[in-house]
């Protein structure tokens, strides 16, 4: 089995953190990661707040009705934006680039969760774009995608197990 199915049976979405820090240099690993992530017709469309202030984070936490209160307890957090006029893969290139962080902070022990912005409503009726545009102050012409929070597991993660796929769910040449 390769390592690289290991790391992914490992990651698994984590909504508790301890209060502990995560390092600029393991920061810089995850947006690494990011930035190495294919896009459609090499137009990467793609740019990324990170976010540590603990104020934001909480400003942050209602950014979806009951979805988003890991940030309260986040380390930092990455804001995926994406570019509407570069790319009309911008959906699917925002996916990769979160995919590439969610498999490195989980390579090096930090939890991670996947929180959906796009086409999502804030905790005061309003789209979780629009409310995060007010805090994050991105420009019109991006759209926000999803933001990963970030943080010291408050306990592990338990690894999924192959023998629990749905293989059924793959198709040989037809469906």
């Amino acid at each position: 089995m390769s390592d690289l199915l290991e790391l992914m049976r490992s990651r698994r979405s984590v909504r508790q953190y301890t209060d502990e820090t995560i390092s600029d240099e393991q920061l810089q690993k995850i947006l690494s990661a990011a930035l190495l992530a294919p896009s459609g017709h090499s137009k990467y469309p793609c740019e990324f707040i990170i976010v540590k202030n603990r104020e934001t984070l909480e400003k942050m936490s209602h950014c979806r009705v009951n979805v988003a209160k890991m940030l309260n307890q986040a380390a930092a957090a990455v804001v995926v934006i994406a570019d509407k006029e570069k790319s009309d893969t911008l959906v699917e290139d925002s996916s990769v680039a979160m995919m590439n962080m969610e498999l490195m902070a989980t390579s090096m022990g930090i939890g991670n969760c996947w929180i959906q912005v796009r086409a999502r409503d804030a905790e005061n009726n309003s789209p979780s774009e629009d409310y995060l545009r007010t805090i994050l102050n991105f420009p019109e012409n991006f759209m926000c995608q999803s933001i990963l929070s970030l943080g010291v597991p408050a306990k592990p993660p338990r690894q999924r197990e192959l023998e629990k796929l749905n293989f059924d769910k793959i198709h040989s040449e037809t469906f």
